[in-house]
C-alpha cells in the first residue's frame, strides 16, 4: 500500500497576505488553515506534503511551514510556480501579470511526485473526513493510471452566511464517476432553499448536490496529460492576458476524451473558507468546537 502525497497550492499566498508572518491565524495558538490540512493528511496516512509557492516569498514560507513545524511527522518539499515556467517554444508575453492558473501550479510538481497525490487549496478547510476518504482511495491505486478521484461536498455544507458563493456543480454517473462539472455562480440559500442565480432566474439545487471544492486525487500520469494539453491551451490563449489553465478545464478534457475516469467520493465533512471577512470568526468558532469535541488537540504540534 503506497502512501499518497498532499500537493498544496500556495503560490497565491504572498499576494493575498502581503507577509506570511501576518497571515491570519484561525486556531487558538495562531495555527493557519494549512496546519489543520497537514495534520489531517498525516492522520489520513499521507507520507509527504509538497507546497507550490513562489520565489518571492520562499524564504519566509519555508521558515514557517517545514518538517520541524510539523513535528517531523511528514516529508516536506517545495516547488515553484512562476509566469515564465512555459514549455519550449512559448515565450511569456511582456504584459502578462496574471498567474497561469491552478493546473499550471499542479504541473510544477512533476519532478517530485511519483505516487498518487491529492491537490488542495492552501486556504480551504476541508475537514478530517475529506482527507480520510481521498487518502483511502489513493492508497489503493498502486501504479495504476487514469484512476482519478475528487471529494464531492454536499452544497449545503459549503455555503457562506455572508453572501453568495461560486461552486463547481457536479453531475455523477450511475457508476459513481464524474460525468461533468459546471461552474455556478451566486449560490445562496433563499427562503430556506438553495438556489443559483443565472440570467435573472433562481434555479434550485438539492441540499446534497455534490460540488467540487478543488480536493482532487490523481495518479502521476496526470502530469503527462497536463503538459500535452497546456501546449494546446497556450497555442490558443497565450495572447489572452487573463486566460488561466484551471484544474476543472483539464479534468473535463481527460474525462471527455476517455483518458481517465474520476470517482466522486462522498464525505460527511463540512468545508470552511474565508470567502468574506465576516466568515473568519465563524471558522474560528468551528475550530474551537472541533477541539472541544476531541477532533483536534488544542495545540496541533506540541
Amino acid at each position: 500500500m503506497v502512501k499518497p502525497t498532499l500537493l498544496v497550492l500556495a503560490a497565491g499566498m504572498g499576494s493575498r497576505y502581503g507577509s506570511l508572518k501576518q497571515m491570519d491565524g484561525v486556531g487558538p495558538n495562531g495555527e493557519a488553515i494549512i496546519d489543520y490540512s497537514v495534520y489531517d493528511a498525516i492522520e489520513a496516512g499521507f507520507g509527504k506534503v509538497v507546497f507550490v509557492i513562489r520565489h518571492s516569498f520562499a524564504e519566509e514560507f519555508c521558515e514557517v511551514f517545514n518538517a520541524e513545524r510539523f513535528g517531523h511527522k511528514i516529508e516536506v518539499e517545495y516547488v515553484y510556480q512562476e509566469l515564465d515556467c512555459l514549455p519550449e517554444g512559448f515565450t511569456l508575453p511582456a504584459e502578462r501579470q496574471k498567474p497561469w492558473g491552478t493546473n499550471h501550479a499542479v504541473m510544477m510538481a512533476k519532478d517530485v511526485i511519483k505516487e498518487p497525490f491529492a491537490v488542495i487549496n492552501a486556504d480551504d478547510f476541508y475537514g478530517r473526513d475529506g482527507y480520510r476518504v481521498i487518502g483511502e482511495y489513493l492508497s489503493q491505486l498502486g501504479s495504476s493510471r487514469g484512476n482519478y478521484c475528487m471529494v464531492g461536498y454536499e452544497v449545503s455544507k459549503t455555503l457562506s452566511e455572508n453572501g453568495t458563493v461560486s461552486r463547481g456543480v457536479c453531475t455523477v454517473s450511475a457508476d459513481g464517476n464524474l460525468a461533468g462539472m459546471v461552474e455556478r455562480t451566486q449560490i445562496e440559500r433563499v427562503n430556506g432553499t438553495i438556489v443559483f442565480h443565472d440570467g435573472g432566474v433562481d434555479t434550485p439545487l438539492e441540499e446534497n448536490t455534490p460540488v467540487s471544492m478543488n480536493l482532487f486525487g490523481f495518479t502521476p500520469d496526470y502530469f503527462e496529460h497536463s503538459e500535452a494539453y497546456f501546449k494546446e491551451f497556450l497555442a490558443a490563449n497565450i495572447d489572452n492576458l487573463k486566460s488561466e489553465f484551471f484544474i476543472p478545464l483539464m479534468v473535463n478534457k481527460v474525462i471527455s476524451d476517455g483518458s481517465a475516469t474520476m470517482r466522486v467520493l462522498s464525505t460527511t465533512a463540512n468545508w470552511f473558507g474565508v470567502t468574506y471577512k465576516e466568515d473568519k470568526p465563524q471558522l474560528m468558532q468551528k475550530i474551537v468546537e472541533l477541539i472541544e469535541a476531541g477532533v483536534y488537540p488544542a495545540n496541533l504540534w506540541k
